[in-house]
């Protein structure tokens, strides 16, 4: 499996929080589903980091079998219209997007309840 993470490193802008959350929800977070091969999409805000380090505004996180359907959803018609309609998000927002793509050496197991 691979995993392509977008990272929004940067700061919304003061007071548009709501506003940059409910983007993403109605405007954004309906065309990243339709990306072709997409296994899972998944939205993350920061909430808190550790001392010293910048601040992650949000995470996109897109899984998908292989690099070639990576490329083909990277290469899609809906890839073009979201980076379009990410405009909007950015106007709302003060940083830079960092594109990331990982291996998904393992699938998450359920940690071991300590307890028992």
């Amino acid at each position: 499996m691979i995993v392509r993470q977008a990272l929004f490193e940067g700061a919304i802008h003061p007071g548009r929080e709501a506003e940059f959350g409910d983007y993403v929800e109605t405007a954004l977070l309906p065309l990243w589903r339709r990306f072709p091969g997409a296994r899972e999409v998944r939205v993350l805000r920061e909430i808190e980091r550790d001392a010293g380090m910048p601040e992650v505004a949000m995470v996109l996180s897109m899984t998908f079998d292989d690099r070639r359907a990576l490329a083909a959803a990277l290469d899609s018609p809906i890839r073009f219209e979201s980076r379009e309609v990410t405009k909007g998000l950015l106007a709302l927002f003060d940083g830079r997007v960092r594109h990331h793509v990982f291996d998904l050496a393992h699938d998450a197991a359920p940690t071991p309840d300590p307890a028992g």
